[in-house]
């Protein structure tokens, strides 16, 4: 499958059109490589350790000549191309190298099988729905049903087992003991989230990046917040784009081994 064919089919399933207007889906750099065999190395970020990662493939025979990333490498308008720059020597190295960087980014949050879907099955949530709709049956975030139903601390177990986060912030004053039927989930920063999870009657609300006060509105609207971290909500859907590019047909596909979780948390 070439690179073009490849980025036909994702944007036929996952329309960058759909992207928020902050956002920057799509190409962030193409080095003249459409038309070569697709070999692929999936991250949630982009970073150089990343792109070191595809060059030492190459370097092994391994002809990598696409990172495809959820996060987008450019956000804001680049001023100027400079030594130094992080996202300048990532320019560099791509058209040294021919190694171009993709991202899925909110167009993949709000499609069947994106960010939102892959965690509600990997806590094996039943008739699962989107928290807020967009188009087309799509949207941002789902919720559903547990079945059977966990006490909270089954299910914070279950998160820490199958997310392996380095921490879990939840919060305060809530029984450990109590019944849940219905969690809500959100991969990434979903706190803005909280009113609309809510209003869909979840008792547990899944996310990450909760500031302090945002723990304090959701206690005070009943609804129990827990943070993973951005990391362990997203990744598991890059692991999911792996298989799903391999059942393209994609030449070479893999996961990338240097993407990064960039907090870290001391004595933990």
């Amino acid at each position: 499958m070439k690179i073009a064919e490849l980025i036909n089919w994702w944007e036929n399933w996952a329309n960058p059109a759909w992207q928020e207007s902050w956002d920057n889906c799509g190409w962030q750099i193409e080095p003249g490589i459409l038309d070569a065999p697709a070999r692929v190395l999936i991250c949630l970020t982009p970073t150089l350790a990343v792109m070191q990662e595809a060059i030492a493939l190459r370097n092994q025979g391994i002809t990598i000549n696409l990172i495809f990333a959820h996060h987008p490498l450019i956000f804001s308008p680049l001023k100027s191309i400079r030594s130094g720059n992080p996202i300048s020597e990532m320019v560099r190295l791509a058209f040294t190298h021919q190694i171009g960087v993709y991202t899925a980014h909110t167009n993949f949050d709000q499609v069947n099988d994106g960010t939102a879907d892959v965690l509600a099955q990997i806590l094996e949530l039943k008739e699962v729905t989107p928290i807020t709709l967009t188009q087309d049956g799509l949207g941002y975030g789902r919720v559903g049903n547990l079945s059977p139903s966990l006490s909270l601390q089954e299910l914070l177990s279950q998160i820490k087992t199958r997310l392996s986060p380095p921490d879990l912030i939840f919060s305060p004053s809530v029984d450990l003991l109590q019944n849940i039927s219905r969690v809500a989930v959100l991969g990434g920063s979903g706190a803005s989230y909280i009113s609309a999870v809510v209003k869909t009657g979840a008792q547990v609300y899944l996310t990450s990046d909760c500031k302090f006060h945002q723990f304090q509105e959701a206690r005070d609207r009943n609804l129990i917040l827990i943070d993973a971290g951005h990391y362990a909500t997203e990744r598991p859907a890059c692991d999911r784009l792996v298989q799903k590019f391999h059942n393209l047909g994609v030449e070479w596909v893999k996961l990338s081994e240097k993407d990064e979780d960039f907090r870290w948390f001391y004595g933990v």
